[in-house]
């Protein structure tokens, strides 16, 4: 059992059964003898999901839309392909929401162009905070292995996957634009489906706009008809439902390789391919030479304004990523590696419920360090990781080492929204995992050879933990006989059902170049109240990377609130160098200026908020003002900034001004009206140590966390 977390990402990454999947497959079931001890696999169940999904084969999708930005709706219909697979199957359940508006369904059967199709009967339920239930009465004559096609007409409105900026909220301030974020469970507010990440298909797609739009979407041919206005596309792979993705707006492209290119706003657009350069086709040639073919054809990247909620989404072939990264190339370079590395790891295979979502974040991040390394060296990797893995300790000293959110897999109650659980165990937890297992074969070369072989075995396929574990021990058929798996304090199922930190961590030692000096700058600072700046002189920030300043002013952050003096000392040394790097940086010296309400650099923190409209860089800062003395200082902001922000981000803002609880920041909902400047609330100082958590409140089990300090990539 476990309880929802309300968490707030800066940025913002189940029961077992033999499951009907494309091509008759099953989550779950590998197909050969399981390697593992081996008793029968439980039924799959995905509590977060209301569809019968196991009672049918999902055969192919195709969504017929039309976008009015005038009303922010769209309108059209949905048609699946699907047969079922059971007998006395009388009703079809689609997970939906109740932003979608229903108008009329039918079914037909195949091979009857001139057959009527049949009006379905159906009802809306309840199911979750999150979601409906679509219930739709099918003919009584259905036979089991017999393709039918169900039409769904609609209308979607407000939902939580569709997300509409008006034009003052684009990067070019010209023309609105819209897109779509279905992870993790948000794209039923996009079509009714089976939202469950057990269930891939193909999918097709038609969509009308006005003219000067260009749509883009997560598939593997296009095509555009100028005269009808409409894009027609095409995915060739099967997918989840939750990596159905559509962005429409003033694009353009410049093409970085023979099978990528980057798509923004006109504005942004050379800033965009100055920084990528062909660097993508070169990640992409590193991760083919470990893991195999890439196997989606393209590798887009489409640079998305601010109010894009997380900071990148691996929707395949197209990469979604947050504009506001374009300021810290490293940043930039591990985010957007990441993604490619998501287009065999989360992609390919993918997790077949939430509740195991390390199976594609925790696979995707070694990947993508294995990249790096590859790419950049070892010692770039180490200090990256470090990075990292701070902050994951950072977490469990906020949760404790019994919160059963540091849980590789995450048990939880129906209604628990999947995304709130999205955190840096996910991440970093699953990593070491990973990690572990690449050491248990003594051989890092042995081992991408595996996971080679891993993604040829279940590619396009979802899995459990145990199908990973089953076909490694296959594998290493020595480890198995060796039973690694039950080794005391490491035992596999430690690893996936325990609390608290992971129980091995890589050597990092490669990095030390890196990270030592790092760490002896942040022993001088905090060597005493008074700091000895002649010490301090010998270390040159100026020729330091992201990382290594990011490391330490998250080292420094964590001995907040510091004495008087060193904080003068500080922002006199540093803060002109940090008002020229990126945000990366400035938001850490300015989270370290509200912790420890030194209002000499106050200014600047008023300046960042001013500048920076997007979730991952005003949340963190505008928890930290709430929590300690500058509750005041943030209202005023607030009411100067508000119409700049989108309506999700400002409900956000709103909640932690004048709310005081904790709200899932990921989630849209009706937005609260503007505010007017009022006189400010009544305030009272609350503790700066405060500033590192914010309160969760759901079943009383469990406090929720802001993930900062880290941007967390889906």
């Amino acid at each position: 059992m476990m309880a929802e977390l309300q968490q707030t990402p800066t940025s913002l990454c189940c029961c077992r059964k033999s499951l009907p999947a494309l091509g008759g497959r099953c989550a779950g079931d590998s197909g050969r003898p399981s390697a593992g001890p081996g008793s029968p696999r439980c039924p799959l169940v995905d509590v977060a999901s209301a569809s019968n999904f196991r009672c049918f084969q999902l055969r192919h999708l195709h969504l017929d839309l039309r976008i009015n930005f005038a009303v922010k709706e769209m309108s059209g219909w949905l048609v699946l392909d699907l047969v079922p697979v059971q007998p006395g199957v009388h009703t079809l359940v689609l997970d939906s929401h109740p932003s979608l508006l229903i108008h009329s369904i039918d079914c037909k059967g195949p091979g009857a162009p001139q057959e009527e199709p049949v009006s379905l009967t159906y009802r809306v339920d309840p199911f979750t905070d999150y979601g409906s239930s679509l219930n739709i009465s099918l003919p009584t004559a259905l036979k089991p292995g017999r393709l039918i096609h169900i039409t769904v007409r609609y209308t979607t409105t407000d939902g939580p996957a569709i997300w509409w900026l008006d034009s003052e909220l684009t990067c070019g301030q010209s023309r609105p634009l819209v897109f779509t974020q279905g992870h993790s469970v948000c794209n039923r507010s996009f079509f009714p489906c089976f939202d469950t990440p057990a269930i891939k298909s193909t999918y097709t797609a038609s969509v009308r706009v006005p003219d000067g739009v260009t749509v883009l979407m997560s598939a593997s041919r296009s095509s555009y008809s100028k005269q009808d206005r409409v894009f027609q596309f095409s995915m060739e792979f099967p997918v989840p439902s939750y990596l159905v993705a559509l962005v429409a707006g003033e694009l353009q492209h410049v093409d970085v390789g023979p099978r990528s290119r980057v798509w923004a706003e006109p504005c942004l657009l050379s800033c965009a391919v100055k920084k990528l350069g062909g660097s993508v086709e070169r990640w992409l040639g590193v991760a083919e030479e470990l893991f195999g073919a890439y196997l989606w054809g393209r590798c887009d990247i489409v640079f998305l304004p601010p109010s894009f909620p997380i900071v990148a989404m691996e929707n395949p072939c197209l990469t979604f990523i947050i504009a506001s990264i374009l300021e810290s190339s490293e940043f930039l370079l591990i985010d957007v590696i990441h993604e490619i590395a998501h287009g065999w790891f989360g992609n390919a295979v993918t997790n077949a419920t939430w509740e195991e979502m390390w199976l594609s974040e925790g696979l995707a991040t070694y990947a993508q360090r294995r990249i790096t390394t590859e790419a950049y060296g070892e010692a770039f990797t180490c200090l990256e990781t470090a990075v990292r893995l701070d902050a994951l300790h950072r977490q469990l000293r906020l949760l404790g080492d019994n919160n059963p959110v540091s849980k590789l897999q995450v048990k939880f109650e129906p209604g628990v929204n999947p995304s709130t659980l999205m955190n840096l165990f996910t991440y970093e937890k699953g990593f070491c995992f990973v990690s572990y297992l690449s050491q248990l074969c003594g051989d890092v070369r042995r081992f991408d050879c595996f996971l080679r072989d891993y993604i040829a075995e279940f590619k396009f396929k979802s899995v459990v933990a145990q199908d990973l574990i089953d076909y490694f021990l296959g594998y290493f058929p020595e480890l198995k006989d060796a039973a690694v798996a039950q080794r005391e304090g490491l035992e596999f199922e430690r690893w996936l059902s325990g609390c608290g930190p992971p129980l091995y961590e890589p050597d990092l030692s490669a990095g030390g170049a890196l990270t030592r000096p790092v760490q002896d700058l942040c022993d001088v600072w905090r060597s005493s109240d008074t700091p000895d700046l002649q010490a301090v002189s010998t270390f040159h920030l100026s020729t330091w990377s992201t990382f290594q300043i990011v490391l330490f002013l998250d080292r420094m952050l964590d001995h907040s609130p510091l004495p008087h003096d060193v904080m003068v000392s500080l922002s006199a040394r540093y803060s002109s160098l940090f008002d020229g790097l990126n945000a990366e940086v400035q938001i850490r010296w300015l989270q370290m200026v509200v912790r420890n309400s030194f209002y000499p650099d106050l200014p600047r923190v008023r300046a960042f908020l001013h500048k920076h409209t997007s979730r991952m860089y005003t949340v963190p800062l505008y928890e930290d003002l709430v929590a300690g003395v500058m509750k005041c200082v943030a209202v005023e902001i607030f009411y100067q900034t508000q119409r700049r922000l989108h309506p999700n981000l400002r409900r956000t803002l709103q909640q932690i001004l004048f709310q005081n609880s904790a709200a899932p920041t990921n989630q849209n909902g009706p937005a609260l009206p503007l505010i007017p400047p009022s006189p400010s609330p009544s305030l009272s100082p609350q503790p700066a140590a405060t500033a590192t958590a914010s309160s969760a409140a759901s079943a009383g089990t469990a406090n929720g966390i802001a993930l900062r300090d880290v941007n967390v990539s889906a």
